[in-house]
C-alpha cells in the first residue's frame, strides 16, 4: 500500500532553510524563515513567558486532558485581547493547534455549514493557505491585492473582485501585517470591504497571526474589531506564535461570531466536534502560558512592554533600510519598506534577482522576494541595501 504514495512537493521555505544551513560562506543572511530574531540572531523566550512557565511548573497538579474546546480561561482571555469587549451571546471558540490549525478548522467548519463553499483569497497570500485548500479540495479564487508597481494595495482591483463573491462564500482576510507583502488596508478601506461583504452575504475569515507586530496591540486588532461589530457572522483564526514567541507550543484559537445564541451554540458544538475528529483534545501548555500572562496585571504589562520593543525594533530596521536604499539609489522608490508593517515586505524583485542575491551575496529570501525584516540587524541592513542595488532591483 505505502508504495502507492506519490512524492510530495517540498515546502519552498523549508527547502530554503536547509539550503541556508548548508551554505558555508561567512556573513550569510537568512531573510526567509518567518520567525522573529533579536539583533544577535536568536528567537528569544520572552520574560513573561519564562515567568509564566515557572508559575505553571510550581502550581500545576495534573496533566489530565483539558476540554475539547480548551480551557475557558485561555479562550476568554485571548478573545478579550483580540476583540476588546467580548460579545458572549455571539461568540463560540475553541483552542487549536497553532494558527494553522485554526485556519484548517475554520475551513472545515465552513464546509460543514455550506458543502459548496468557495473561498476568496488575496493575491498573493501565505502559501499554506493555498496548500491547505488544495489538499482539502475546497475551491478558491484569488482577488487582486498587491500592486507590484507601488508595492501597496490594489484596492480598486480588490473591491471589484470581492464584489463578485456570492452569499455563503468565505473571504479570507489578513487582520494586520499582511503576509507576504507587508501592505495593509487602512481603516477606511476596511469599512469599504465590510460594506461589500454585507451587500454580498460573503463571510469574512480573518487570519490574525501578527497582532502587536504592526502598529500596536489595539491598533492591529481594530480592523478585526470593526468587522466583528459590523457583520452578523465572522470567523477569526488567531495565532500566539509570534506575539508571545511560543512558536513550537502550537497555540491558536478559532472564534466564530454568530447571529444569535442559537447559532452560537450550534457553532460551539460543531467546532468541538471538529477538534475531536482531528486531534481530540487541544494542546494546553502554550494556552496556559498565554492565559497566565493575560490574567495577571504584572505579567501582562511586562509582556506588552517586551512586545513593544520587538515592534519598535522592526520599525527601526524598516526605516534604516529605506533610508540606506534612498541614499544608494538616489530615489524614493524603496520608501514603501518603511510604510509596510509586520515581519515581511515584498520587494517586487524577479526570481532571477532573488537568485542573484543568494549567489552573489549569500542573502536568502523567498523566491517571490518576500523578506523577513526581523532577520536583519543594524549591521546587516547596509549589506542588504548594497546587494539590492547591485542586483538591479
Amino acid at each position: 500500500m505505502l508504495s502507492n504514495l506519490k512524492p510530495q512537493a517540498p515546502d519552498k521555505i523549508l527547502m530554503l532553510i536547509e539550503e541556508f544551513k548548508a551554505d558555508t560562506r561567512q556573513g550569510k543572511i537568512d531573510l526567509g524563515v518567518g520567525v522573529y530574531k533579536d539583533p544577535q540572531g536568536v528567537t528569544p523566550v520572552m520574560r513573561a513567558v519564562k515567568a509564566a512557565e515557572q508559575r505553571i511548573w510550581e502550581t500545576q497538579t495534573t496533566k489530565a486532558y483539558t476540554g475539547l474546546a480548551g480551557e475557558a480561561d485561555y479562550r476568554n482571555a485571548l478573545a478579550g485581547m483580540i476583540l476588546g469587549a467580548v460579545p458572549a451571546d455571539r461568540l463560540a471558540s475553541v483552542a487549536s493547534v497553532g494558527g494553522t490549525g485554526a485556519i484548517r478548522q475554520a475551513l472545515e467548519l465552513a464546509r460543514m455549514a455550506n458543502p459548496d463553499v468557495h473561498v476568496h483569497v488575496s493575491d498573493p497570500t501565505w502559501p499554506n493557505h493555498l496548500s491547505i485548500m488544495k489538499f482539502m479540495g475546497v475551491p478558491f479564487s484569488e482577488y487582486r491585492y498587491f500592486d507590484a508597481a507601488t508595492r501597496g494595495v490594489d484596492f480598486e482591483g480588490m473591491k471589484a473582485d470581492l464584489a463578485r463573491a456570492a452569499r455563503g462564500d468565505i473571504v479570507l482576510l489578513h487582520g494586520c501585517c499582511h503576509n507576504p507583502t507587508g501592505a495593509n488596508l487602512t481603516l477606511e478601506q476596511w469599512s469599504e470591504v465590510i460594506a461589500i461583504l454585507d451587500r454580498t452575504g460573503a463571510i469574512p475569515l480573518i487570519d490574525l497571526a501578527y497582532q502587536g507586530f504592526g502598529d500596536g496591540l489595539d491598533a492591529d486588532a481594530e480592523p478585526t474589531r470593526l468587522v466583528a461589530r459590523s457583520l452578523p457572522e465572522v470567523l477569526i483564526a488567531a495565532s500566539c506564535s509570534k506575539n508571545f514567541g511560543i512558536y513550537r507550543e502550537r497555540t491558536g484559537l478559532l472564534m466564530a461570531l454568530a447571529q444569535n445564541t442559537e447559532a452560537r451554540d450550534l457553532s460551539q458544538g460543531a467546532m468541538a466536534f471538529l477538534n475531536r475528529q482531528n486531534f481530540s483534545f487541544p494542546p494546553d501548555h502554550g494556552a496556559r502560558i498565554v492565559s497566565t500572562i493575560l490574567t495577571d496585571d504584572a505579567l501582562r504589562a511586562d509582556w506588552a512592554a517586551e512586545l513593544e520593543d520587538v515592534r519598535n525594533t522592526m520599525l527601526g530596521l524598516r526605516d534604516q533600510l529605506a533610508a540606506d536604499l534612498r541614499e544608494l539609489s538616489g530615489t524614493d522608490r524603496f520608501d514603501f519598506i518603511a510604510h509596510h508593517r509586520g515581519m515581511f515586505s515584498r520587494l517586487g524583485a524577479t526570481s532571477e534577482q532573488v537568485a542573484k542575491l543568494k549567489s552573489d551575496a549569500a542573502i536568502y529570501m523567498v523566491g517571490d522576494s518576500r523578506l523577513n525584516i526581523a532577520g536583519l540587524n543594524r549591521d546587516t541592513v547596509p549589506v542588504l541595501a548594497r546587494a539590492i542595488i547591485d542586483a538591479g532591483i
